[in-house]
């Protein structure tokens, strides 16, 4: 006899199951017990197993891609990375910041910056996703250079100039922030 293994994934009103059988109509049930029930346009029932290797196994949960993948050491593991909804929309809205606040001084532009940029590392920091944290990056410099040039009738600063000022008011890197916890889903 085998023992039926389950994880809960939940963030406020949200959560992801993962179960070896099926047990959607014991949870409509349970619901329906506290006069709650399922939001069937947010509700997805996928095979995700690290036994199936496709395309098609994968979910997007609070901004994160899960899917299964390996480690540097071969094994496999869940690996999660930002979403690519979640990505471009973090693109385009720090964008539409720079837009809106570029006219500050410089050295509180940059207090500023620093405060969103730690802000995204702080929840998009996790082990395996430090590809997305440094493309983020790379495209918040390129952003805040063209709007930093567009303060004035002629270009302000050269990538030498930028770079200098970004070493001066130490521009927040991406960094790591929080390490795989251990999740057991043997699927």
């Amino acid at each position: 006899m085998t023992i039926p293994k389950a994880y809960l994934c939940r963030y406020a009103d949200d959560f992801v199951c993962a179960f070896t059988n099926s047990f959607y109509n014991e949870l409509g049930k349970r619901l329906a017990m506290f006069k709650l029930q399922n939001a069937s346009d947010k509700t997805h029932i996928i095979q995700f197993s690290r036994f199936l290797q496709s395309d098609k196994t994968h979910f997007d949960f609070l901004g994160f891609e899960f899917r299964w993948g390996r480690s540097r050491f071969n094994k496999i593991v869940l690996k999660r990375r930002i979403s690519k909804k979640k990505y471009r929309g973090a693109i385009v809205n720090f964008a539409n910041w720079c837009d809106q606040n570029c006219h500050k001084r410089v050295s509180i532009l940059f207090i500023d910056i620093n405060r969103k940029l730690r802000g995204y590392y702080n929840y998009y920091g996790l082990a395996g996703n430090s590809k997305a944290l440094g493309s983020f990056f790379y495209w918040a410099r390129i952003t805040l250079l063209k709007w930093l040039n567009r303060r004035s009738q002629r270009k302000s600063y050269t990538w030498q100039a930028f770079n200098d000022l970004m070493k001066h008011f130490n521009l927040a890197k991406p960094r790591i922030i929080k390490r795989p916890t251990q999740l057991r889903l043997s699927f």
